[in-house]
């Protein structure tokens, strides 16, 4: 047998992940707070104070909308500026007591939300999702990483 390729792979796991997705978001517990909005809390919730400009490279979107969307969450007391303790004229964003709540609050109801899609499952297909959770995980971690090609 010869090895699949990720377009291989991609053809037929995407038509999937897109309907998962849209129905798990249909019928998770709506959340106050947009998309970008939870990545970047649990980016910053999952380490130290940024830049604005970091999270705009990590999160790959423009310095404008980072900027937006970081005085959005500002205005509802879920991150904080703070200046950078080595440059002075540098300003940090990081998470505050409020957003780390409201963090764990969306999640615990994500999380809720997605058990009852997965309890749909076999006890052996529970396994088996669970045992590509590493690989997930790790998707995760590199898809949001600028294209080292460009």
């Amino acid at each position: 047998m010869s090895a699949l390729t990720p377009e291989q792979v991609s053809d037929a796991v995407r038509p999937a992940l897109t309907k998962l997705y849209v129905t798990y978001f249909r019928k998770a517990t709506p959340s106050s707070l947009s998309g970008p909005q939870l990545t970047i809390l649990t980016s910053l919730a999952e380490g130290e104070a940024r830049r604005i400009s970091d999270i705009a490279r990590q999160e790959g979107i423009r310095m404008p909308t980072a900027s937006n969307t970081l005085h959005q969450l500002e205005q509802r007391k879920l991150v904080e500026r703070v200046r950078d303790e080595t440059d002075r004229r540098g300003v940090h964003v990081q998470i505050t007591e409020s957003g780390l709540a409201e963090l764990q609050k969306v999640g615990e109801e994500r999380s809720a939300s997605f058990a009852k899609i997965l309890a749909t499952l076999t006890p052996e297909e529970l396994a088996q999702i669970d045992a590509v959770v590493p690989i997930i995980n790790k998707m995760s971690e590199v898809y949001p990483q600028p294209d080292q090609s460009e």
